[in-house]
C-alpha cells in the first residue's frame, strides 16, 4: 500500500516542451527549403544563350523526332568533310581550336549532341546513342553529306565508333580522341573522374544536379578533367555553367547517367574497317589512357598517339599538337573520292 502522504504527482508537462518537439522538426525543414531554394539555379534563357553562343546566324537542323539540332559548317567549302561530336556535358564549341587550325584545308562540320549546347532536350528524350547517332543524320541530311571523317572526344568518342559499326557506308576515317567505350583492361582500377560525374553515380545527386547547380561545382569539374589548367578560365567556366542549364540539358545529364552504355559493343568494334587515328592524353583521368592500346589491340590497322602533360580535352589542351596529328594521318589514310572503287 502506498501512503497518500508520500505520493507525488508527476509535474505537468509543459507547454513550452510541447512546443518545442513540434518547432524544432518544422524548423529543420524549413530551414532546408530555405536552403534548397537559395542554391536552386535556373534554366538560362533559350533566346539569351543562342544569341551568346550561337550568334546572329546560328543554324538548326530539324529532325523527324522534333530534334532541333544546332551545328556549324565551317571551313573550305569544297574540302574533305570532317564531322566532329563533342564529349558529355560539353558543347560544339570545344573544336573551335581545330576548326581554325584545320579550316583552311578540310571542310569541318560540327554539332551539339542532344541534350547539349543549344541543341537542349529533345521531345523522345532519346540520350543514348541511336539519339546520339540520328542527329549526326539529321545534320549530315541537311547539308547532303554522304561520306565524311568522324571524330569525337570522350562521349562523342563512343558515339562516333558506335555510328562507323552501324553506318560504315557513310564514314571514310574515324578519329579517337579520349574515346568512351573501351572496358578495364586487367587488374585496371577505375579512374578517379571528377566530382560532376561523382555525384551522378547516386540517384539523389542525379536529382539535384537538375535542380542545383553551382557555378563553382562546374568549374571544379572542368579542373578535374584537364591537366593543363591554364585553359580553364571565366569564359571557358561560363560556357560550361550557362549551357548545362540550357533548357532540357541538365534532365539529360541525370537520364545519361542511367543509360546503359551496352559494353558488349565493344566487342564488334574490330569489324570497323575505316582507317582511325586513336589519341589520347596521357594525364587523362576520366579515362584511362590504357584505353589507346585496347582501342588499337581490336582495330587493325588504326594509329596511336598519345600526348604528354594533356589530360582529357586534347583539342582544347594541346590544339597544335592535336591538329598536325589529324592532318598527317589523314593526308597519309584518307582516300580521296576519286581513287575510291565504284560500287556495284
Amino acid at each position: 500500500m502506498i501512503d497518500d502522504d508520500d505520493y507525488e504527482a508527476p509535474p505537468p508537462r509543459r507547454p513550452l516542451m510541447r512546443r518545442k518537439r513540434v518547432l524544432i522538426p518544422l524548423g529543420l525543414v524549413l530551414a532546408i527549403v530555405i536552403a534548397f531554394l537559395a542554391l536552386r539555379t535556373p534554366d538560362t534563357d533559350r533566346a539569351e544563350m543562342i544569341a551568346k553562343y550561337g550568334g546572329p546566324h546560328a543554324t538548326f537542323a530539324a529532325g523527324p523526332a522534333g530534334q532541333t539540332i544546332h551545328y556549324r559548317d565551317q571551313g573550305k567549302r569544297d574540302g574533305p568533310v570532317i564531322v566532329l561530336l563533342h564529349g558529355s556535358n560539353a558543347s560544339l564549341q570545344t573544336w573551335e581550336p581545330l576548326v581554325k587550325r584545320l579550316g583552311a584545308d578540310y571542310r569541318i562540320v560540327t554539332l551539339d549532341l542532344p541534350g547539349h549546347g543549344l541543341t537542349g532536350g529533345t521531345p523522345d528524350k532519346d540520350y543514348g546513342a541511336s539519339g546520339m547517332m540520328a542527329a549526326v543524320d539529321v545534320v549530315a541530311a541537311k547539308l547532303e553529306l554522304d561520306r565524311f571523317t568522324l571524330g569525337g572526344n570522350s562521349m562523342g568518342g563512343w558515339v562516333a565508333w558506335r555510328y562507323a559499326l552501324d553506318h560504315p557506308e557513310h564514314v571514310d576515317a574515324l578519329l579517337l580522341l579520349d574515346a568512351a567505350g573501351m572496358p578495364l583492361r586487367a587488374g585496371e582500377k577505375r579512374p578517379p573522374s571528377n566530382i560532376g560525374f561523382r555525384i551522378l553515380q547516386y540517384r539523389s545527386g542525379r536529382w539535384l544536379a537538375t535542380q542545383i547547380t553551382p557555378r563553382s561545382l562546374v568549374e571544379e569539374s572542368l579542373r578535374g578533367s584537364v591537366e593543363k589548367q591554364g585553359i580553364v578560365d571565366e569564359a571557358m567556366i561560363d560556357r560550361y555553367w550557362e549551357l548545362l542549364r540550357f533548357p532540357g540539358n541538365r534532365e539529360a545529364t541525370s537520364l545519361r547517367a542511367t543509360l546503359d552504355r551496352e559494353p558488349a559493343m565493344a566487342d564488334r568494334i574490330g569489324g570497323i574497317k575505316a582507317p582511325t587515328l586513336i589519341l589520347f592524353g596521357k594525364q587523362d583521368r576520366l579515362i584511362n589512357p590504357t584505353a589507346a592500346q585496347s582501342f588499337h589491340e581490336r582495330m587493325p590497322g588504326s594509329e596511336v598517339v598519345l600526348l604528354d602533360g594533356i589530360g582529357h580535352l586534347p583539342m582544347e589542351e594541346a590544339p597544335d599538337e592535336t591538329a598536325v596529328a589529324i592532318a598527317d594521318f589523314l593526308k597519309r589514310r584518307l582516300v580521296a573520292p576519286s581513287a575510291r572503287p565504284e560500287s556495284r
